[in-house]
């Protein structure tokens, strides 16, 4: 390994253990889950809800819900809610979602967890209310989503705070999320 090191290569370190499970902890209370998709010559299929197989996900009562879309190259947050959880179900696309705990009483307090949400892994993400999220379309279409809040929305005082991505009180570099430039060999002309 010493002789790469002169080339300024990093060892690259374990990102999850020998039974798939992140190294990096998850925040306390945040759920994920992948769920069966049926596919044949068709098309495909795969429930959003299904309360009797995962009591723990919907453990809240499913009172409303909305469709939200990102757009490629481009991020929604950050956001938290002080009194509801947010259900992300991903229809389309693929999205790094990055949490921040701000729960003064949580055991992972201040922890950073990023998750990826794609159809070929994570579709569901439960985000309990004081956790900062953000998320970032990183795929090359429009990102389509879920949500199905545990409480409804409340129009005339809406239980949601923000801050630009760029924000210095969350210890996240956002930046790190988006394609720097494509390389192109120079032409030769």
């Amino acid at each position: 390994m010493a002789e790469f090191e002169k080339f300024g290569a990093i060892a690259d370190g374990p990102t999850v253990d020998s039974s798939g499970t992140s190294v990096k902890g998850t925040i306390d209370g945040v759920l994920t889950r992948t769920v069966i998709s049926h596919v044949d010559h068709r098309g495909r299929v795969f429930e959003l809800i299904n309360i009797e197989r995962d009591p723990e996900f919907w453990n809240d009562p499913v009172i409303a819900s909305y469709v939200f879309t990102i757009r490629p190259g481009t991020l929604k947050g950050w956001g938290v809610h002080e009194h509801k959880d947010d259900r992300y179900n991903l229809i389309s696309g693929e999205t790094m979602t990055v949490l921040y705990d701000a729960r003064f009483d949580s055991p992972t307090y201040k922890h950073v967890q990023e998750v990826s949400l794609s159809p070929q892994g994570i579709r569901q993400l439960l985000i309990p209310a004081g956790v900062w999220h953000l998320s970032v379309n990183v795929a090359l279409e429009e990102t389509v989503l879920v949500n199905f809040p545990s409480q409804p929305y409340n129009y005339d005082a809406p239980d949601r705070l923000t801050m630009p991505w760029y924000s210095d009180s969350i210890p996240v570099d956002i930046e790190k999320y988006f394609p720097r430039q494509q390389l192109r060999r120079p032409s030769t002309d």
